[in-house]
């Protein structure tokens, strides 16, 4: 986490161990036209540059307080083409969500039956595509969304959050990882040629 860098650094923030502990910026967000006619890019994001296929995965804790309070992974090519996935705080209740920005944003909520926590989330791009998915407890994982990003395009890969209509919380992210995976296309023809 040390060589990552931010876009919108916040004001509070702290690096330790594998741990990121922000407060989280008060009126802020990212989010595209859609629905509400307006375009907001100005949440904290701490990330690394990545080429080709990979992993990514996070723990995160948040102490939510006002509607819309969000944190979670984002992967982004630029103010025009991301996706963020995690939490967000909707109706006093911690809300699996995902937002697919290609030009114009959608969003996508998965109610939880329960106020975890913790949650993890993990992603993996693969070619033209992004699979998202998340965990109550880092062992069984159930996918969110599987969403079309562009290929062969380096990708800002790392942790946000916002507070669109709140004063800001303090969120933790802990045991953030990228591995590469290995392009099987390439191995497959070293095989082939050896």
């Amino acid at each position: 986490m040390e060589k990552m860098q931010w876009f919108n650094q916040p004001e509070k923030w702290s690096l330790e161990n594998n741990r990121l502990l922000m407060f989280v910026t008060p009126k802020t967000d990212f989010w595209r036209i859609t629905h509400y006619g307006f375009t907001v890019d100005d949440g904290p994001f701490l990330y690394e540059t990545v080429g080709g296929e990979f992993e990514v995965k996070v723990k995160i804790t948040g102490a939510y307080k006002a509607r819309f309070d969000q944190m979670g992974l984002m992967l982004r090519i630029n103010e025009r083409i991301w996706i963020k996935a995690g939490v967000e705080f909707v109706g006093n209740k911690i809300n699996i969500s995902t937002v697919v920005t290609n030009e114009r944003s959608d969003w996508s909520v998965i109610e939880t039956q329960h106020n975890p926590g913790s949650l993890w989330i993990r992603a993996f791009r693969k070619l033209d595509a992004v699979e998202l998915f998340y965990s109550f407890d880092d062992i069984q994982y159930t996918m969110m969304r599987l969403a079309y990003f562009p290929d062969n395009v380096p990708v800002m890969v790392g942790m946000t959050a916002a507070s669109p209509d709140g004063e800001g919380f303090d969120a933790l992210f802990e045991d953030f990882e990228i591995k590469h995976i290995p392009d099987v296309r390439r191995l497959k023809w070293l095989k082939d040629n050896e």
